[in-house]
């Protein structure tokens, strides 16, 4: 590891971030990706939310069931922040309920009838529930149409800008629709933010009303390292599936829509995976609360500091690249009190051929108050001292 204390230095590595992420997306586009007869793709990098491959990925296209992860996530939302709870009950109502009818996923709910919060999430999650995500859309938001909106404004702030809900299910409606890569940026968001409640995505059955449903993800019954996310067919939108996969720290997301069978979508999810997998890596340098350095601290009543890194220096990269990885740390030669715990002091980077890749915080493991005055005096008398020498 090299520590540079140079501030003129420090700028040239930063600019290098853009350039090298360039260079690394350059990298990744010579590397061929397979080819596979659907309409639209995408791979991304959990980490750090990175395209690896991708086909068509801001098209607008019918989502079918892929639709139900925006449901899903907003009730786990709701559920983390307490607006909702696990034993509330929710009306089926005629309105929502799929009146015994096969030509749709259902939950099967009687109807007037209620279930709790918690059953109606695995219904959308694993049984795919039409009238689930309909009895929970009212349940929220007093109409299918009023959810709509919640959904869209959800949308917005996560950055889907290809995409427009109408409905809660993903049933074909006009002006309905999503693309590859905002549904992986939804994906990436509900592994993110939904905290246990993602360990539902990889449940392989539930049952209510006596009725037993298997998920429809083909790869939980085949990968151990996928754990979601979410299978949808209509006869527009063609077989979709949005999944995910982690395989010794590094998680991959991919959506693939518009392929033609239920063993194709299984099928291009995994040749797409494995690709991903085998063409890159993820390599931690430095991980969070690492011990950098010390520093002189000037003015404190502690004459020097620790810092460390503020968060783990994790790089994607493809594997050709993995051991060209050096780190930089950037720190001043000395500080002034008082200093707070947590407080940004410098960078630690990792390079690539020159060039930074990554960046983390370095910061100050504890307080720093000022000395006392007479204190300060006598070392600001020290400090002009040493600057005549």
């Amino acid at each position: 590891m090299t520590v540079k204390r140079v501030k003129k230095q420090l700028v040239q590595l930063v600019v290098g971030v853009s350039v090298s992420m360039g260079a690394m997306m350059m990298a990744s586009a010579a590397i061929q990706p397979p080819e596979m007869e659907n309409t639209a793709y995408v791979l991304m990098d959990y980490n750090t939310g990175e395209i690896l491959a991708q086909k068509n990925a801001n098209q607008a296209l019918p989502p079918a069931s892929l639709t139900k992860m925006m449901t899903s996530y907003i009730i786990e939302q709701r559920l983390a922040s307490g607006d909702l709870k696990e034993d509330e009950q929710v009306l089926m109502s005629p309105n929502a309920w799929c009146r015994g009818s096969s030509s749709q996923s259902c939950m099967y709910v009687p109807v007037n009838k209620t279930a709790s919060v918690i059953d109606m999430l695995r219904g959308i999650i694993i049984q795919s529930g039409n009238d689930a995500s309909k009895a929970m859309a009212e349940h929220i938001a007093g109409s299918e149409a009023s959810f709509a909106i919640l959904m869209n404004e959800q949308a917005e702030k996560l950055g889907m800008k290809n995409t427009h809900f109408v409905n809660a299910t993903g049933m074909p409606d006009e002006g309905h629709q999503a693309s590859a890569l905002d549904l992986a940026i939804l994906s990436r968001a509900i592994i993110k933010n939904s905290g246990d409640y993602y360990g539902l995505y990889s449940e392989k059955e539930f049952t209510y009303n006596g009725i037993t449903q298997g998920n429809r993800n083909a790869l939980l019954a085949t990968d151990p390292t996928v754990d979601g996310l979410k299978t949808g067919h209509t006869d527009a939108a063609g077989y979709c599936l949005a999944a995910s996969s982690n395989r010794d720290g590094m998680r991959l997301i991919s959506v693939i829509m518009g392929t033609d069978s239920q063993q194709a979508r299984a099928d291009q999810s995994r040749e797409l995976l494995n690709w991903g997998f085998g063409h890159f890596t993820t390599v931690t340098k430095a991980p969070a609360g690492q011990f950098v350095s010390k520093v002189p601290v000037w003015f404190g009543e502690t004459k020097e500091v620790e810092l460390a890194t503020g968060d783990s220096l994790q790089i994607l990269t493809d594997k050709t690249q993995k051991n060209k990885i050096t780190t930089v740390v950037d720190i001043p030669e000395s500080l002034e009190a008082p200093i707070k715990k947590g407080q940004e002091i410098g960078k630690m980077m990792a390079v690539i051929d020159g060039k930074a890749v990554a960046s983390v915080p370095i910061v100050a493991t504890n307080d720093i108050e000022q000395s006392g005055f007479m204190s300060r005096i006598w070392q600001r008398f020290t400090r002009w001292a040493q600057n005549l020498f």
